[in-house]
């Protein structure tokens, strides 16, 4: 196809390499109540997006939290969904993704993580490394993702800090460098020492840190030292300092940007305390936008032709309104509002009236994007996970992932006055990704695939609340979904054998749903000319 072209086809290359430069993408990861959702609010703060926090407390939301827009979600005090959120600090552009916590969602946070160009991790002082953190850093490792680690809740009386380095590397995988280190826990905290800036933040329990607060400290003599702590607490101090600077590597920035290294720092996002130490040096090392791989070839991000890729889809952001909004991933270029770009999978050209940005369920129209950033599209039904859109070249980008679900159960209707409702609900629910829908083949009995048990909860709950359609599940006792390819007259030799265990994804994929490990083997040894996936191509 050729290239759809314009008078603002590209735009021009020292405006596009100066929107790249002040933009930084990334997420933050963590186990579920490490405080990834009240670090997100206090980087918010700062960014002046917005007033004040919601309460995270007792894993019940007192106030809203700003990221957390769905109902469900302030209700149960955890993630679900990943929120974006834009904001301004020191005349960069910060595009920050909160992700689910939740073990039950790890699929939105993986596809998220395809999104980034780097990643904040948050570590419970008290717990340390938990199995979700170590989950989730194996999908930063794959993709040498640069980290930076937050160690979390100082003001509770925590593990000791070089236990938790130690843990990290164990656990994580990962050298690690402190940037900064705390002067006790728990009730005796007393601040933190910036080792990277060489200075000194004080704590002081119910009160608010001010720039005041911060004291220059190049050197931890006794005499300097003797003015803020008692001996103890300085000689505690300057010893563990010394061990630091002797045992830990100096940052290189090179290897931290190659994903070898994950500086280090601890605070208390509940009391924003070490926060802004942790945004002032993110906004100083973290990776501007990067290149990224298609089928094809690397898009460079300094490539003045339009392209990105959509990673999310969400429905019902507003209920309200009713509205489905795919999130989709500037990666090269300018995206511009009302101008027709090429739709790879579907072959058509589409233009978007009213493109978005966002501060969580607050959105407003966007003129023109950079990449790095993450646009809200207005969806009638065009976009899946992983669409790629251009200004004309056919490509998609890789390594979006895609999960064989774990967890079968049958949808029954519970209002048949309300079937309607049910089948639009289940069909936009299940394109955002976190659960997959099957229908029987050659029937209507209709299958939700997930990996986690939270998700059916969620869909019940959404159906209820969004669609006003009431529903129930069924277990059902299947192990594993294989899709299934081979010769049309293998396939439905196969289909018809095997009939009820025979379903169809919402593509029309032939799907083969095993009760057991042992069903599979013997299936795939009495059929060596049908081939067994443990996914569908996202793209198709």
């Amino acid at each position: 196809m050729d290239a759809i072209t314009g008078e603002n086809a590209t735009v021009s290359d020292s405006k596009l390499a100066s929107e790249i430069r002040k933009r930084r993408t990334f997420a933050i990861i963590s186990h579920p109540d490490a405080g990834k959702t009240t670090l997100t609010e206090k980087l918010l703060l700062f960014g002046g997006a917005i007033q004040t926090a919601g309460a995270v407390k007792s894993n019940k939301i007192k106030k809203g939290a700003t990221s957390d827009f769905m109902e469900i979600e302030r209700q149960r005090g955890i993630s679900v969904a990943t929120s974006v959120m834009s904001f301004e600090y020191k005349e960069m552009l910060i595009n920050l993704l909160d992700t689910p916590g939740h073990k039950d969602f790890a699929e939105d946070t993986y596809r998220t993580l395809t999104a980034v160009d780097s990643v904040i991790l948050v570590v419970d002082c008290v717990k340390g490394v938990e199995e979700q953190t170590e989950r989730l850093m194996e999908v930063c490792r794959m993709r040498d993702t640069p980290v930076i680690i937050f160690i979390n809740k100082l003001d509770r009386d925590g593990k000791n800090p070089f236990d938790l380095l130690d843990e990290l590397e164990e656990k994580l995988n990962i050298r690690v460098r402190p940037l900064s280190w705390p002067v006790n826990m728990g009730r005796d905290f007393k601040g933190v020492y910036d080792l990277f800036n060489k200075s000194l933040l004080r704590f002081f329990p119910n009160q608010k840190v001010t720039d005041d607060d911060i004291i220059p400290l190049p050197e931890l003599s006794d005499r300097i030292l003797s003015k803020y702590f008692d001996e103890r607490d300085s000689t505690q101090l300057k010893n563990d300092v010394e061990l630091i600077e002797g045992v830990y590597d100096v940052l290189d920035k090179e290897e931290y940007l190659a994903g070898k290294i994950a500086p280090v720092f601890f605070g208390s996002a509940l009391n924003n305390f070490g926060v802004k130490d942790l945004l002032d040096t993110f906004i100083q090392i973290a990776p501007p936008p990067q290149n990224r791989e298609t089928n094809v070839r690397e898009v460079s991000v300094m490539e003045p032709v339009f392209s990105g890729f959509v990673f999310k889809i969400h429905a019902n952001l507003d209920p309200r309104h009713r509205d489905r909004i795919a999130f989709l991933r500037v990666c090269s270029g300018r995206f511009e509002r009302n101008k027709f770009y090429h739709h790879v999978r579907l072959d058509k050209n589409i233009r978007f009236s009213n493109p978005y940005t966002f501060l969580a369920r607050e959105k407003s129209v966007l003129e023109d994007a950079y990449p790095g950033d993450v646009v809200g599209l207005f969806d009638t039904g065009n976009f899946k996970i992983g669409d790629t859109l251009t200004e004309g070249e056919d490509f998609y980008f890789t390594g979006i992932p895609s999960f064989s679900p774990e967890l079968f159960k049958e949808l029954v209707n519970k209002d048949p006055m309300k079937t309607k409702q049910l089948e639009k609900g289940i069909r936009q629910l299940t394109d955002e990704g976190v659960a997959q829908l099957f229908t029987q083949h050659g029937g209507n009995r209709k299958i939700i695939g997930c990996v986690g048990d939270l998700q059916f909860e969620v869909i019940q709950y959404r159906l209820l609340h969004e669609y006003g359609a009431a529903c129930q599940f069924n277990t059902l006792p299947f192990y594993k979904a294989c899709w299934i390819t081979g010769k049309k007259e293998d396939l439905e030799s196969f289909a018809r054998f095997k009939q009820a265990n025979i379903v169809e994804d919402k593509d029309g994929n032939l799907v083969y749903l095993a009760q057991s490990e042992w069903y599979l083997n013997t299936e795939r040894q009495n059929h060596p000319e049908i081939e067994f996936h443990f996914s569908s191509e996202i793209n198709g």
